[in-house]
């Protein structure tokens, strides 16, 4: 039961990872598009200069989420290597329920109110030519921090079944 819902989440992170990977070569074409009219046309766009890291800001938004579930986070590998498969299922547990879910419950919630005043005040660019509707970057803050949160679950799951296929293999 555990492994299957762990692929629901694996699948789930996977389509974050595909989502990201399409941004990044969009984001690729717009810098290309941005440079090749700046340098050789004379021509700028500020709207595609800001849509750069608007784009940017979603990979690293949404990416976090896909860098847990591909272990590809952040830790002190100096100890963890040296653990047996049955003290990283724990580690990875217990730093789930102790630094993931706190921060980023912190985040999520704290950011509501920064997406809500840029709705209401409908923020814009403070650059002439820039990119309008700037609520909806920031609405991405509190949804990625959603996202790990959701994707940190799938993340336990796994560990769970890493920790009893460890206990099983000890007690053969």
């Amino acid at each position: 039961m555990l492994e299957k819902l762990q692929r629901f989440f694996d699948t789930i992170a996977d389509y974050i990872g595909y989502l990201c990977s399409f941004l990044m070569i969009a984001m690729m074409l717009n810098i290309f598009y941005d440079v090749f009219m700046r340098y050789l046309f004379k021509s700028g766009s500020i709207a595609f200069q800001e849509l750069e890291w608007h784009i940017f800001s979603l990979i690293i938004l949404l990416g976090t989420s896909y860098a847990l579930k591909e272990d590809g986070h952040v830790r002190v590998d100096i100890l963890y290597t040296k653990f047996s498969e049955k003290k990283k299922a724990i580690v990875n547990i217990i730093g789930a329920f102790i630094f993931i879910t706190p921060i980023a419950l912190l985040v999520a919630l704290g950011s509501v109110e920064f997406v809500i005043e840029a709705f209401t005040t409908h923020e814009v660019s403070g650059d002439p030519g820039g990119l309008t509707h700037r609520w909806i970057i920031k609405a991405f803050i509190p949804f990625s921090f959603w996202l790990l949160i959701f994707i940190s679950v799938g993340f336990v799951i796994k560990n769970i079944n890493l920790y009893r296929k460890a206990l099983a293999q000890e007690s053969k």
